[in-house]
């Protein structure tokens, strides 16, 4: 069986490593906001390019934290892809803003930065991209549309750790980029845990302290907060594996190439890349109309695939108010993407046996 993501073997890669840093954690007795995070946050923010780091327990808190340190609420709108899992869109509607959708690019999954403008009103305050599946939203028009009707731009890079765009890598090409650092991401944690970058010194301050229960010091609580803290021993153990994070990526691209160059079966229609160099494949998603079927088949010859979502969030029970809303390109997305198999520790028997089996199809 050619497995989807095999984490342990991911993870047995740094496993010395790891141990060691994790016995220095145990052997200092101090498990929360201490040496490690410090460290992980001051190694993030220079990957990224950002003056500012933080660790936060997960990607749905990270985006949520933003929202709420820009103090959005009730009567505020905030335009989001409608192609994107559904935590984007929970944390909008977690702060009482209204969550605006907008349709993605047929090619590459992204929102599509043409549809945008046609949204914005009066209420709208930010404009929420998600780099989808390792590949950065093309960000040249929103850059315009922000500094036209004065927006924020929020990032949530959930699924694209180390892309880049015009020379920059995500969370540093909005006001403030939001991470997860899930298990099955690109710069996954051994357990839950998010991040927060950002150049503004300010909102930095802000959502530090909101994320520590509102404080700024001990016993001195400035904001109604939220306990939102990365431990420290998965802040030791993303530490670890973000010198290897460039490496793992280059691995992605060299699959996602041969994926590219040698899948030629008709049936199946491949993703688009604006850069070959600058997306990360934190997911290789094609579409086929025998979705279902072609993901029977993939299992019955040894190949595990996900799909990359079923059901998008117009459809979910949780908006029923959108039940009659008609989003028809991430209809189609969601009716017929499936997951390839890619991973920094693919083989390349691996590789070339999805490819065979594909084409076989």
């Amino acid at each position: 069986m050619t497995k989807f993501l095999d984490l342990k073997k991911i993870n047995d890669r740094f496993r010395a490593e790891i141990d060691d840093r994790v016995k220095a954690v145990l052997d200092s007795g101090w498990y929360l906001q201490g040496a490690e995070n410090e460290k992980f946050a001051r190694n993030f923010a220079k990957f990224c390019g950002t003056k500012f780091a933080l660790g936060v327990a997960n990607g749905l808190d990270a985006i949520n934290l933003i929202i709420r340190a820009y103090g959005f609420g009730v009567s505020d709108e905030i335009i989001v892809p409608s192609n994107t899992y559904i935590a984007t869109i929970l944390a909008v509607s977690q702060n009482g803003c209204t969550p605006v959708l907008v349709e993605p690019d047929i090619d590459t999954y992204n929102i599509n930065p043409d549809l945008i403008e046609s949204k914005i009103t009066p209420k709208t305050k930010a404009i929420l991209v998600v780099h989808l599946y390792g590949q950065a939203v093309q960000m040249q028009k929103i850059w315009a549309l922000a500094q036209k009707y004065n927006l924020k731009i929020i990032e949530d890079c959930a699924q694209a750790h180390g892309a880049i765009y015009q020379g920059k890598r995500v969370g540093n090409l909005g006001d403030a980029g939001a991470f997860s650092f899930y298990p099955g991401k690109n710069l996954g944690a051994l357990g839950d845990g998010g991040g927060i970058t950002t150049n503004n010194e300010a909102l930095f301050a802000k959502v530090k302290a909101i994320a520590n229960y509102g404080s700024d010091r001990k016993y001195h609580h400035i904001y109604k907060g939220v306990n939102s803290r990365l431990d420290e021993i998965q802040a030791a153990v993303l530490d670890i594996k973000l010198t290897h994070l460039d490496a793992d990526n280059v691995k992605r691209r060299e699959i996602a190439k041969i994926y590219r160059e040698s899948i030629i079966n008709p049936k199946i229609i491949l993703p688009k890349a604006y850069d070959e160099n600058a997306c990360v494949w934190h997911c290789f998603v094609v579409r086929t109309e025998k979705r279902d079927e072609f993901q029977a088949y993939l299992g019955e010859n040894g190949v595990q695939t996900i799909i990359h979502y079923p059901t998008p969030p117009h459809k979910q029970g949780a908006y029923k108010e959108w039940t009659n809303h008609s989003y028809p390109i991430s209809e189609e997305i969601h009716r017929t993407i499936i997951s390839l198999p890619i991973s920094p520790v693919m083989s390349d028997g691996e590789v070339e046996s999805v490819v065979k089996i594909v084409n076989a199809f």
